[in-house]
């Protein structure tokens, strides 16, 4: 697997703007993202969504400067994903074939990998999470849970710096929400996770509440989630 100190660590983004159909999204945002554990907090609209699509290329700003492993995403997802690993929310969203197999190997052959060395990297990484005999299973017999699971390792085979999760169990029972997270604690990854489920970044190492397009509060978990906790009872800002 990767060793994240071989390579330029961090996301980086200087006066950064963008705007979506007419309607600005993002406001001369500046932030520097150097921690392991990041969460991204705030209500539908805040931005949350479309700052991550910016780090790996699927969107391009409007103004500003963005730097993510050394690395100007404007250079696309596909080149980026070397850099970047990134998980969405529904997991039929980004399976793309039949059997986990054919999941798992896409992006390594894409990488230049022959049939034969994309094929052994794939069932070495599910026999290390006990899942060797996933290999031939369709897709689609497998739960949400377990989809979620093949999207994580197919991403996690790219060998990426940075993984991106944009609300990666809201569609998932609590005991694999937990399963999952755990595994993500376990990886060397620099990690920015989307998330309305607060109780999954309360030991993350740093929380980002956007609002509106720019960032509202910035700061460790236990003094930014309570803050936001009361905003949403209050329901303010919506």
């Amino acid at each position: 697997m990767i060793n994240p100190s071989a390579a330029p660590h961090g996301i980086s983004f200087l006066n950064v703007s963008l705007s979506r159909d007419g309607q600005p999204v993002l406001k001369d945002l500046s932030l520097d993202l150097y921690e392991q554990r990041i969460g991204l907090i705030g209500h539908n609209g805040s931005g949350k969504s479309s700052l991550v699509r910016l780090i790996n290329g699927l969107l391009q700003a409007d103004s500003g400067d963005i730097t993510v492993c050394g690395q100007n995403p404007t250079v696309g997802p596909e080149r980026m994903s070397a850099h970047v690993g990134f998980i969405f929310q529904n997991p039929d969203h980004q399976i793309i074939f039949p059997t986990v197999e054919e999941e798992l190997t896409f992006g390594l052959l894409n990488q230049g990998q022959t049939q034969k060395q994309a094929r052994q990297s794939a069932h070495a990484l599910l026999a290390e999470h006990n899942r060797s005999d996933w290999a031939d299973r369709p897709v689609h017999s497998l739960s949400d849970g377990q989809k979620q699971l093949v999207c994580i390792l197919s991403v996690l085979l790219m060998q990426p710096h940075v993984l991106i999760l944009d609300e990666p169990f809201s569609a998932l029972d609590l005991p694999t929400r937990y399963q999952l997270l755990a595994l993500l604690e376990t990886l060397p990854q620099q990690i920015l996770m989307i998330s309305h489920e607060l109780e999954t970044l309360q030991h993350f190492d740093r929380i980002i509440w956007l609002q509106q397009g720019r960032v509202y509060r910035d700061g460790p978990p236990d003094l930014v989630l309570p803050e936001y906790q009361q905003q949403a009872r209050d329901g303010a800002g919506l």
